[in-house]
């Protein structure tokens, strides 16, 4: 059975923000923060909450979300896009023109490289075992399943990557914070972000 429960910090984090409302003021307009990470390193929750936390809008737009509008099964996608780059490239493409529109956290595998415009990166990193962890406490099944696809998934998109855009996703040293995030949990990965952002004068805390 999946379990559903999320932690009481995570829970009482989201309701202070659902509540109150941002938490910081905009000190550029448009800003944009790019996230990526591998699957199962935490991006989409990372991603939902700073959104929530900044005030801005989430673009999270993935194989998955593709997934469902296509019919097609994850794992259907991961196989034709084996072939098919234009798999990649709708969901890439679909990513930045959402971004492009106004301020936003956008949270995707390659955000990061994408995003040229983004005033901040942030790569969200996370060991193989812990990821595929993360996936089966998410959704059930057998670990080791999870596990071999898991690393299934991570060779073919290094592959796709370097076909199509000659991006090496293991080369993320530039990005402006790398967090390692089974050290942390989503709240703790928010506020090392925000303090970063509050640093550079990008935002600054509401009264």
């Amino acid at each position: 059975m999946v379990k559903c429960w999320i932690p009481l910090s995570l829970f009482v984090y989201l309701w202070e923000v659902w509540y109150t409302g941002p938490m910081y003021e905009l000190r550029k307009r448009p800003l944009r923060v790019a996230l990526s990470g591998k699957s199962g390193c935490g991006n989409t929750t990372v991603s939902s909450l700073l959104a929530k936390t900044l005030g801005v809008a989430l673009v999270n737009y993935t194989f998955r979300q593709l997934s469902k509008e296509t019919g097609l099964s994850l794992e259907e996608i991961i196989e034709q896009a084996r072939a098919d780059d234009s798999f990649d490239i709708r969901v890439d493409r679909r990513q930045v023109a959402l971004a492009m529109k106004d301020s936003c956290v956008l949270g995707s595998r390659l955000a990061i490289w994408m995003l040229k415009e983004a005033d901040f990166k942030v790569y969200l990193y996370a060991g193989s075992e812990v990821r595929a962890a993360r996936i089966h406490w998410r959704e059930g099944g057998s670990r080791e399943a999870h596990q071999r696809f898991t690393e299934l998934r991570d060779n073919e998109d290094t592959r796709r990557y370097k076909k199509i855009y000659h991006i090496d996703n293991d080369d993320y040293q530039f990005a402006d914070l790398i967090i390692d995030t089974a050290k942390y949990n989503p709240e703790e990965i928010v506020s090392l972000i925000t303090a970063e952002l509050r640093n550079r004068g990008l935002i600054a805390e509401t009264k």
